[in-house]
């Protein structure tokens, strides 16, 4: 499974870069959200991590344009665990919103949530 990590801060992204490893994900980073645009279209991920605030572009406008292009779920994962934002996240097209720093536990939880939607 193809996993996409959209996050500006690099620590963030190897953290959860590693995670996903260590469980035998292949993982594709951006490091804001016109790089996380440019690389789902491209790549096509089955899951991406998306964080909310990016330069150039933001995690909740990149959801909007990337929502219909990838046949993949879009999970929030920020820091940000304001209630608007969530409501934001998903009215944009998320799939889930999870608050970072995420523990393995959590981050497994979510993804087989999807992969066992995706099955089906």
């Amino acid at each position: 499974m193809k996993v996409l990590i959209a996050d500006d801060v690099l620590f963030m992204r190897k953290l959860l870069s590693n995670q996903l490893t260590k469980f035998g994900y292949e993982v594709i980073e951006a490091e804001n959200g016109e790089d996380a645009v440019r690389k789902c279209i491209r790549e096509q991920p089955d899951l991406v991590f998306m964080d909310v605030v990016m330069p150039k572009m933001d995690g909740i406008t990149a959801t909007r344009l990337i929502k219909d292009e990838i046949k993949g779920k879009i999970i929030i994962c920020s820091v940000i665990s304001d209630k608007n934002k969530v409501v934001e996240a998903i009215k944009a097209g998320a799939s889930d919103y999870i608050v970072k720093p995420v523990n393995d536990k959590r981050l497994m939880e979510t993804i087989n949530k999807f992969t066992c939607t995706q099955e089906e």
